[in-house]
C-alpha cells in the first residue's frame, strides 16, 4: 500500500499528571509496535468476548467510558501522540479498567503489521484529522485502500464506525466506502446518531461552534448460505 504519513507529530503539552501516568504504567498497559508480529488478540483479552479497534483515541476520553460501560469488549487504542496516551493509562488506573490495551504507533502501519485477519468485531475512528486543505488531502487517513485493509481484518458481520465533525471530509468518507465492494453501508447515506457513543469534550466543543457531526456506521456482510 503507498504510505502518506495520515498526522504530524507536535510538540504537544503534556500535563505532570498524563507524565507520571506515562512514565509508571505504559509497560503495563501499551504495547510495543512490532512489524510483523501478529497479536494473539484472545490471549491479550481473555475475559473479553468482542473486540473492538479503537483508532486515533485522542485523549481517550471515549475510549475510558465504552470500556467502563463495556467491561465484556475488549479496547485495543492506537495514538501516536504521548499527552493522549498518558492521559488514557491515567483513566485506565483510575477507573480500574482491565479491558484496554494501547499500542502508540501509525494506525496504518499496526493494522497492516499487527491485526490479523478475521479478529475484529469492530472498528471506531471517531473525529480523525480532517486536512481540510485540498493539497492535504493525501494525508487523510480513510482512503480505499485503508477500507480494504480494515475489512480484511474484520470478521464477518463487523462493524466500522466513523465519526467527524468536517463535512467534506464526511463526503468524502462516504464516497469511499461507496467504492469499497468489501464494506456495506446499511443507511446508504449518513447514519443516525448511535446512543451508546459518548460525547467528548472535543465534540461538545465542535458543537458550541456550529459544526454538524457526521456518522457513517458500515458492516463487513455475512456471505449468504446456500443450502
Amino acid at each position: 500500500m503507498h504510505y502518506i504519513r495520515s498526522y504530524v507529530l507536535r510538540q504537544g503539552k503534556i500535563t505532570k499528571a498524563q507524565a507520571k501516568a506515562y512514565a509508571e504504567w505504559k509497560d503495563t498497559y501499551c504495547i510495543p509496535f512490532a512489524p510483523g508480529k501478529t497479536l494473539d488478540l484472545s490471549s491479550l483479552f481473555p475475559e473479553q468476548e468482542r473486540i473492538v479497534l479503537e483508532i486515533g483515541f485522542g485523549m481517550g476520553e471515549a475510549t475510558a467510558l465504552l470500556a467502563q460501560a463495556m467491561p465484556r469488549v475488549g479496547f485495543l487504542g492506537i495514538e501516536v501522540h504521548t499527552p493522549g496516551v498518558g492521559r488514557l493509562l491515567w483513566e485506565i488506573r483510575h477507573r480500574e479498567l482491565l479491558n484496554v490495551r494501547i499500542i502508540q504507533a501509525d494506525a496504518l502501519l499496526v493494522v497492516q503489521e499487527m491485526i490479523p485477519p478475521d479478529s475484529l468485531d469492530g472498528v471506531h475512528i471517531f473525529f480523525p484529522d480532517p486536512w481540510p486543505k485540498k493539497r492535504h488531502h493525501k494525508r487523510r487517513l480513510i482512503t480505499k485502500e485503508f477500507l480494504t485493509l480494515l475489512a480484511s481484518r474484520m470478521k464477518e458481520g463487523a462493524y466500522l464506525y466513523m465519526v467527524t465533525d468536517w463535512e467534506d471530509y464526511a463526503l468524502w468518507i462516504l464516497d469511499k466506502v461507496s467504492h469499497c465492494p468489501f464494506l456495506k453501508n446499511p443507511y446508504e447515506t449518513f447514519a443516525p446518531p448511535i446512543p451508546w457513543r459518548p460525547k467528548t469534550a472535543f465534540e461538545e466543543k465542535g458543537l458550541r461552534e456550529g459544526r454538524r457531526i457526521h456518522e457513517i456506521y458500515v458492516e463487513k456482510p455475512i456471505p449468504p448460505t446456500f443450502q
